[in-house]
């Protein structure tokens, strides 16, 4: 493991990359000790606070654990793909929110992912999602529900739908794209949008899952990016009459 002294990038930001990429290499298996701050202060030239930097910037990536004792130090670890969940949401959020990605945009993205996850969602498929994915639908027709409530009970249907397919990869890379994507969709159309006709497309969904219908789901599915398009343009069509009103 080395690093560039010269190079302008922070001494600690250089480290903490040489480690990880001598974790993703598999030259620091999972479980393993690393060297002490100490050893690692020589080996990269470098000061011990610097060092600790490091140590702690994989800390914050779940990369490494500390253990205290007399066999402790900073060892391996394994991380697993829920324990990237919130990283991977952040990171899409700000991606959204910084670059002006147009709602047509990401909700194609969103819509073109999730259909994808559809056919092995209704091969797959549990108890549990299908318990999960009825009971938000349910909730969801409740009248006293919240637009914050309703929010958080349809990024939660689209998580079960989502997970059902039975594929860690596919959850990781879609927890973006529903977790990130989902909350910018209802915030723009909550005030149009029809919980009716959502709640019906919900139950649609869920009943095609449940009958192994890949076919009906991504029709559904198909349906509701229809929909969820349809009002944002109303939406953003009425904001922009009223902007030129001014």
């Amino acid at each position: 493991m080395k690093i560039d002294p010269k190079s302008p990038a922070d001494l600690s930001a250089q480290i903490a990359k040489a480690i990880r990429d001598a974790i993703i290499s598999g030259a620091l298996p999972v479980d393993e000790r690393l060297p002490s701050e100490a050893e690692l202060s020589e080996q990269f030239a470098v000061s011990r606070p610097t060092v600790r930097e490091a140590l702690k910037r994989l800390g914050a990536q779940s990369l490494i654990r500390t253990q205290r004792g007399a066999t402790g130090g900073a060892f391996v670890n394994r991380l697993k793909f829920e324990d990237a969940y919130g990283q991977q949401i952040t990171t899409s959020t700000l991606l959204l929110s910084m670059n002006d990605v147009s709602f047509a945009t990401a909700c194609e993205a969103r819509y073109a992912l999730e259909r994808a996850c559809a056919p092995l969602s209704a091969e797959r498929r549990s108890a549990d999602h299908l318990a999960t994915m009825r009971a938000e639908a349910h909730r969801q027709s409740q009248p006293g529900l919240t637009d914050e409530a309703f929010c958080a009970s349809d990024v939660a249907f689209h998580r079960a739908l989502v997970d059902a397919a039975g594929n860690p990869v596919l959850s990781y890379q879609l927890a973006g794209a529903v977790e990130a994507m989902q909350p910018l969709m209802n915030m723009i159309t909550f005030s149009a949008r029809s919980r009716e006709r959502i709640v019906q497309l919900h139950s649609a969904i869920a009943d095609a899952i449940e009958d192994h219908d890949s076919t009906a789901a991504d029709a559904h599915l198909a349906d509701l990016a229809s929909y969820t398009q349809e009002l944002a343009q109303s939406v953003i069509a009425k904001r922009q009459a009223v902007r030129s009103q001014a």
